[in-house]
């Protein structure tokens, strides 16, 4: 074979693999986006996009080729199914993120924390402290639990299941799967704050009562410091117990982001 020759062929390959990764990177890309702890907008633009360039060259040399794609209204509509799925994947776990952050609101209010707040790196708004501490110890049990490598998992089957091409089997069911799991989440956030709370609004009550029954003592005064110091001395025995909770939590997203490529 001459140089030539050789070289067109090799150039031919590599546009080839480069669509093939980019095929890749629209639904890793979307999730991504949608992901917490990495599509947040503490995360530089830059390393989102080496991480999905990096998972899809990865996946791509695991997966069949997709075929090939004209520029017509199939291939649009092929790019928007795979963004729609994507951003589908990485809301389920975003989703359960937002479980602790609601638990975090809950246990706020009960101790007088409502407002300090602090920039939300998943949205830029502001939220309270609380509600980031939930969300910094939920993402650090997303890691030591391996979510990372199982979210990866998670890639791999749905395009083995769904490949880049097939249209959805039940649009319905898709578009019913993530408010499903919304109310799990908001279940899940009430469930772990729950024992905090209820021991704040006894600690209120009490004070309330107190404040009826010796107005001169001043008790509402006091009320506030002895609430913030229940509520962390609580939040101190809840962490030793979130471990559970939070890992069935994360399995439940991720059952529930598999079905929707099922």
């Amino acid at each position: 074979m001459e140089p030539t020759t050789a070289t067109v062929i090799d150039g031919l390959n590599l546009f080839g693999m480069l669509g093939t990764v980019l095929w890749h990177a629209i639904r890793i890309g979307a999730a991504m986006q949608a992901l917490p702890m990495i599509g947040g907008r503490g995360v530089p633009v830059r390393a989102r996009l080496i991480i999905t360039l990096a998972l899809s060259g990865a996946l791509s040399a695991l997966l069949p080729t997709p075929p090939a794609a004209d520029v017509d209204a199939a291939t649009a509509l092929t790019v928007l199914r795979e963004f729609a799925v994507g951003i589908a994947i990485g809301l389920m776990l975003r989703l359960a993120f937002e479980a602790g952050q609601f638990a975090g609101e809950l246990v706020s209010q009960g101790m007088g924390l409502s407002f300090a707040t602090m920039a939300d790196p998943l949205s830029g708004a502001s939220s309270p402290v609380l509600s980031q501490w939930f969300y910094l110890v939920f993402g650090l049990l997303f890691f030591a639990f391996d979510g990372h490598l199982a979210l990866v998992k998670l890639l791999l089957e749905s395009y083995r299941s769904l490949p880049i091409g097939m249209p959805i089997a039940d649009v319905n069911e898709f578009l019913q799967t993530v408010p499903a799991f919304f109310s799990t989440c908001l279940q899940a956030g009430l469930l772990l704050a729950l024992p905090v709370v209820v021991a704040l609004l006894a600690v209120n009550l009490a004070f309330g009562v107190l404040a009826r029954a010796a107005s001169q003592l001043n008790p509402m005064q006091l009320g506030l410091p002895v609430a913030l110091l229940v509520g962390l001395v609580l939040l101190m025995l809840l962490a030793r117990e979130l471990q559970g909770p939070v890992e069935r939590l994360f399995n439940e997203a991720f059952l529930a982001a598999g079905a929707l490529t099922a």
